[in-house]
């Protein structure tokens, strides 16, 4: 059975972003069936929307589909794998610069409501974990928004490898990320597949 791959954006974004094509075109060349959902209304990200669109999209997981996620994308990916039935487990994730804990740097009192939402949100990590095999999670060390410390949930109740990378603020296109090896090593090593060399 092919690998499924969910590319999801995070807040302000959408999939032609930063460096969602690359790991497409990547990821389409080693085998993978790959999707990258438009989540609605980016500027006004709301979990009473991302969530179910996700669960629509994706239809029936199983142990070959794998997620990616961008900042808010993760955590959509986790509050959609928390509200999957007993018993059904995916391949695993790769989170890119994802929160649970805080954030920093926001600008205004909109940006900081539709942040609350998803910081205060109930999230029972330890009922995610029970659906996700293997996961792996991937800092910046200069990151704005999302402090290191966010670390500490994926590590230790997910169970993510952690990875920092240097100098990537937030990952973002705006800031010049258009290709994240990091992102497509994680998914390899989580989904065992053998990479196709491209020319």
């Amino acid at each position: 059975m092919q690998k499924r791959v969910f590319v999801i954006h995070g807040w302000e974004s959408h999939p032609k972003d930063g460096w969602f094509p690359w790991l497409k075109k990547e990821l389409v060349a080693a085998g993978f069936k790959v999707f990258v959902p438009q989540l609605p209304k980016p500027d006004e990200p709301k979990i009473k929307n991302w969530v179910p669109k996700l669960n629509r999209v994706v239809g029936k997981p199983d142990a070959e589909t794998y997620f990616v996620g961008h900042s808010l994308g993760c955590q959509t990916i986790v509050r959609y794998l928390e509200a999957l039935p007993e018993g059904v487990m995916v391949g695993g994730a790769v989170f890119v610069g994802g929160f649970f804990k805080r954030l920093t740097g926001l600008e205004g009192d909109e940006e900081k409501n539709i942040a609350y939402e998803w910081l205060k949100t109930p999230i029972d990590l330890k009922k995610a974990k029970t659906h996700l095999k293997k996961s792996v999670a991937i800092f910046s060390d200069d990151d704005p928004f999302v402090p290191l410390d966010n670390e500490e949930d994926f590590k230790n109740i997910l169970g993510s490898k952690i990875v920092i990378e240097h100098g990537k603020k937030h990952f973002a296109g705006y800031t010049g990320t258009i290709e994240l090896p990091a992102t497509l090593q994680a998914l390899h090593s989580i989904a065992k597949y053998r990479r196709v060399q491209s020319n």
